[in-house]
């Protein structure tokens, strides 16, 4: 680390790296070699199984350093993104992990959860950082809404996109619908218990589940009702949900959030109904995600999505591969 930024405190600006700089990964060079001009971390550079990427990306942000073998990394920065595919986290978060080096690792946290908990192992031992990277919960419509949930009692979510050509390492539930998965446990309530998961999907395209649906029912009371798909016409990223004396709509690819409820002051129900469209503050997810783990790598707080967070939502999404693999062998869809 260099120069101490707080006099106050025993924290440096972190040398910061990415390693897979491919469709997502670019994007965190670009916002790290951004808030290495504001004083925020070192950009030390990129690594990337392509050279030629690698090289590209770190030239395109300034930098010099690029590698194609993570290893290189090791004793050279204090914390790194993490954007690989997801068969590589566990052991390239790992090793940085045990060295103390922080990391943010894209979400899912790994491709099992045994490989999950070996990394919240790592970095207990350590004290190294470890946050996931559940973008959505940053999205600018999700941070002006979150203020306003109180009790949500029933979910209908959709998200659906056009064939990605891209992380077809893992299936649609991992890689798409394990956004939404987060999300409700985040929003119903973390410690709350799952008390039954129903769902339904299909190979299409790939030779992995490209849509699904799921129904997942928590002991609470609160039913969300899921539908993912990477093989769609146009995109939709939409989540509706009841919750107590409110309904309420939020679009994360259009940035709007809305609540409506009835006013009981209103001599007519009809004539009570309010709809609140919320300010939204439009700073780019991604900036705020990794603001945040700088956040607590300065201040050595907790990363504000912990190892746990990210193993909640893995957990939730192998119990869905679960039910869906069990329908898909009824269906005799298997590939």
């Amino acid at each position: 680390m260099s120069e101490i930024r707080n006099p106050q405190s025993a924290i440096r600006i972190p040398r910061v790296a990415v390693i897979g700089v491919g469709s997502l990964g670019q994007h965190h060079a670009r916002n790290y070699a951004e808030l290495a001009k504001e004083g925020r971390a070192e950009f030390t550079g990129v690594c990337d199984a392509d050279s030629d990427t690698a090289m590209s990306i770190a030239s395109s942000h300034g930098s010099e350093d690029h590698f194609t073998d993570w290893r290189e990394l090791l004793g050279k920065v204090d914390a790194v993104s993490i954007a690989t595919p997801t068969e590589t986290h566990c052991e390239i978060a790992c090793a940085f992990l045990e060295s103390g080096v922080h990391v943010l690792v894209e979400k899912p946290i790994a491709l099992t959860l045994d490989e999950a908990d070996m990394m919240i192992a790592a970095a207990k031992k350590s004290g190294a950082k470890l946050m996931v990277g559940q973008l959505e919960r940053y999205n600018p419509a999700m941070a002006a809404l979150r203020p306003h949930v109180t009790r949500p009692l029933y979910f209908e979510i959709h998200r659906v996109s056009p064939f990605p050509n891209r992380s077809l390492d893992v299936d649609v539930v991992l890689d798409v619908m394990i956004h939404d998965l987060d999300a409700i446990r985040w929003l119903v309530g973390e410690d709350v218990q799952i008390s039954e998961i129903r769902a339904v999907g299909i190979p299409v395209i790939s030779d992995k589940v490209d849509a699904a649906n799921a129904r997942i029912e928590f002991a609470n009371g609160a039913v969300a009702n899921i539908t993912a798909s990477r093989i769609g016409t146009e995109k939709i990223r939409k989540t509706r949900f009841y919750q107590t004396n409110s309904y309420v709509v939020l679009d994360y690819a259009t940035k709007f959030a809305s609540v409506t409820s009835l006013n009981p002051e209103a001599a007519h129900p009809l004539a009570g109904i309010s709809i609140n469209r919320l300010q939204i503050n439009d700073i780019e997810p991604l900036r705020a995600e990794i603001t945040a783990f700088l956040d607590a790598i300065e201040n050595d707080a907790p990363p504000p999505i912990s190892g746990e967070d990210g193993r909640r939502a893995l957990e939730l999404a192998v119990g869905v591969l679960a039910k869906i693999e069990a329908h898909r062998i009824r269906l005799d869809v298997l590939k």
